[in-house]
């Protein structure tokens, strides 16, 4: 019996997918295996530098946890997150864009009335946030729930910091019958990305920087409608044109002025979600 050797090892490899009864996932795999193998063929891969790939792949599992996506964030510095997001959320022109979800997204934050403040340890500078959500083409959705989440001015998110209590900055809002919404909050910050983990080892030998800019993370759902995961950014960020993770899209860089009455700032954000 005849042992493939390298020059037909590609095609051997792709020929135990005849039996796959899946076709996507056929051919998933297929695009998969070529662009695999003939990567390892283009760099001469080295047995030291595989081993270290396997090694770099087990600590990114391990350094997940059901707080912290490691894998997401890894994604997310490597741009395919974006990409994906790019190839998958094709809006009309009036629909909000979508962008990066994150490795910090936590279910089950509370519910809270129109108005209430996400801040649990008032710190940083008081911000309010506004706006309505709308059905691109036709009026405001009343009822549509946004799910609401940010880092605290201390730069950290509340499962990464254990002085911050649960839940802290973050909420869940349901729109009225004119389709407005209304969050208190503490103006947002720019902060790095966790370096500590397999993900922040490949950024710093990249020679990057772990920073993204000031942003809300903001989860939108309604019936009848698309589902969107979006930020607000901070116009005026240093770190608008260089995120860690690519995410920044110019429809959601919006201005947070100051209050006339000098009580902080607030920021205006209307959504336009895609009917089905």
């Amino acid at each position: 019996m005849n042992r493939p050797d390298e020059k037909d090892l590609t095609d051997a490899v792709l020929g135990t997918l005849a039996a796959s009864a899946d076709p996507r996932f056929k051919r998933i795999m297929t695009s998969l295996i070529r662009h695999l193998h003939d990567f390892v063929r283009e760099v001469e891969l080295s047995e030291a530098e595989w081993r270290r790939a396997i090694e770099f792949l087990t600590a990114t599992g391990q350094a997940s946890t059901p707080s912290r996506q490691e894998y997401i964030l890894l994604s997310d510095m490597l741009g395919v997150s974006m990409l994906v997001d790019a190839l998958n959320h094709r809006k009309p022109a009036d629909a909000t864009p979508s962008t990066v979800l994150g490795p910090f997204y936590v279910e089950g934050a509370p519910e809270l009335p129109m108005g209430a403040d996400i801040s649990r340890d008032r710190h940083g500078e008081a911000a309010e946030v506004t706006g309505t959500v709308f059905s691109v083409g036709s009026g405001p959705i009343k009822g549509a729930l946004l799910d609401v989440w940010q880092a605290a001015p201390n730069g950290f998110y509340d499962t990464q910091d254990p002085v911050q209590p649960r839940f802290n900055y973050r909420g869940r809002f349901r729109t009225g019958a004119d389709g407005t919404y209304r969050f208190h909050t503490r103006k947002p910050v720019s902060y790095p990305v966790p370096t500590d983990g397999p993900a922040g080892a490949m950024l710093q030998a990249m020679g990057r920087h772990p920073f993204r800019p000031a942003h809300i993370h903001v989860m939108l759902s309604a019936p009848g409608h698309e589902s969107l995961t979006t930020h607000i950014f901070v116009a005026g960020d240093p770190y608008l044109d260089s995120d860690a993770v690519f995410g920044v899209k110019n429809a959601l860089v919006t201005e947070f002025r100051s209050k006339p009455d000098g009580s902080g700032v607030e920021a205006v954000y209307d959504f336009g979600l895609n009917p089905l």
